[in-house]
């Protein structure tokens, strides 16, 4: 078997290092491709290479959020994700995510989830190898894909269940209000302030990053539209094509800015509202 060839996220030159180390005795054959410390040299990188087999992946980045490089482009491989943060495990999870290493990385936990990978791909090779037998009689019936087995893998791997959030406690005046998170219509960020809009039209300061919030809601009812605002489900009221590909959002109650979706993340957000 070919040695393993990994891509590396991570913008902490200790926490590189050290990953380096833990792979040297992990897996003494793979070979690091690139340490990338910003998305947008993520992007750069995997729109110029082949894809690799593996990417390890820090969540904070010089210049954002990996799930950001893993909204924009299509990323085929599997993806092992290192952080400090417990709160970003269900979306990466969805970003072809096969495991959720915590800070300080340690050794067994880094062998376990390279040990996870293997078993995934020989059951791929496996799968494939049924694939091909059942295309041979009857190529009408069967895809040759070679990513649905890994797909269908990926999908089948546990989700963390962690609650969402289900209220916030707000202030309004001297007082201290909880509201549910059900009656928030948009959560908007804007010169280091996180603004929360009810369906009804109050406005309300909380103490959280749009990433934060990211990882406490339910992504079944929010969606974060751009870098600065998450919308709940029912705030949405349109749709409309803008130049260049990009969505413009009416939501209701209307945000201070206009609201656009980039070409990359259009279908994203149309699969949300539709359900998929």
């Amino acid at each position: 078997m070919l040695p393993l060839r990994i891509l590396v996220f991570e913008d902490e030159y200790p926490a590189a290092e050290r990953l380096r180390r833990l792979l040297a005795q992990a897996a003494p054959t793979a070979e690091v491709l690139a340490v990338l410390d910003t998305v947008a040299g993520a992007l750069a990188w995997l729109a110029t290479h082949p894809a690799p087999d593996l990417i390890l992946s820090d969540i904070q980045l010089a210049d954002g959020l990996s799930l950001d490089v893993f909204a924009q482009a299509v990323v085929a491989c599997p993806v092992i994700f290192t952080t400090a943060y417990d709160q970003y495990a269900l979306q990466a999870f969805r970003a072809n995510g096969i495991d959720y290493l915590l800070k300080p990385l340690k050794l067994p936990e880094l062998q376990a989830a390279l040990g996870k990978l293997a078993a995934l791909q020989a059951g791929s090779r496996e799968a494939q190898k049924k694939l091909a037998a059942a295309h041979s009689s009857t190529p009408h019936l069967v895809s040759t894909s070679p990513t649905i087995s890994i797909e269908r893998l990926l999908d089948a791997l546990p989700r963390p269940q962690r609650p969402y959030k289900t209220r916030f406690l707000v202030r309004q005046g001297e007082h201290l209000l909880p509201l549910p998170a059900t009656e928030a219509a948009w959560f908007q960020s804007r010169h280091d302030t996180t603004t929360l809009a009810t369906l009804d039209g109050r406005r309300f300061v909380v103490e959280y990053t749009l990433e934060q919030l990211e990882g406490l809601l339910d992504p079944g009812q929010f969606f974060r539209l751009n870098r600065q605002l998450i919308a709940q489900l029912p705030a949405v009221r349109r749709l409309a094509a803008h130049f260049g590909g990009k969505l413009l959002v009416e939501l209701a109650p209307a945000p201070t800015d206009e609201i656009l979706v980039s070409k990359e993340k259009a279908g994203a957000v149309k699969s949300w509202l539709e359900g998929g």
